[in-house]
């Protein structure tokens, strides 16, 4: 038991916990992940909107201004543009990774919003250190193959 929620009465010695908080509505359990929902569609409306391509919308990553290299995120504007208008295969060819972040992030949602309907508690996201590593291995491996002659098709 925990004992931040524990009162002892000292003439009987027994316990009182304090009550369980009322049950959310639906509709209260539904508010976080559709406000979630609905600032990622914002952001994503934006880009859909306002076209990365053109200069002068949005500032160019400090990494390939200095250097030259493209990073992991390099190119990931584009690809939210293009697959805000649907076009998959010029939002992978953007941003191949980014694209697989996306996918990620719907499927997270959709268990997020199933969960929350069903008044299940809300999913955690818990990830293993060597999960981070995995991660982490793949950005750079991503990272240098589009750097490459040989991954140019990964390139932006």
């Amino acid at each position: 038991m925990s004992g931040e929620n524990q009162q002892v009465d000292a003439s009987s010695g027994s316990t009182d916990l304090a009550p369980p908080p009322a049950p959310m509505s639906r509709a209260g359990r539904l508010a976080r992940p559709a406000l979630t929902l609905t600032a990622a569609a914002a952001a994503l409306a934006y880009v859909g909107t306002v076209d990365p391509n053109e200069p002068g919308h949005y500032p160019v990553c400090p990494l390939f201004r200095l250097t030259g290299v493209l990073c992991p995120g390099c190119g990931g504007l584009r690809s939210a543009h293009a697959f805000a208008h649907g076009d998959l295969v010029t939002a992978v060819g953007a941003n191949a990774l980014a694209v697989a972040g996306y996918f990620f992030f719907a499927g997270f949602m959709i268990l997020w919003l199933v969960r929350a309907y069903r008044g299940a508690s809300a999913p955690r996201l818990v990830v293993r250190p060597s999960y981070w590593w995995g991660i982490g291995a793949v950005a750079v491996l991503f990272s240098v193959v589009r750097n490459l002659p040989m991954g140019a098709f990964l390139a932006p």
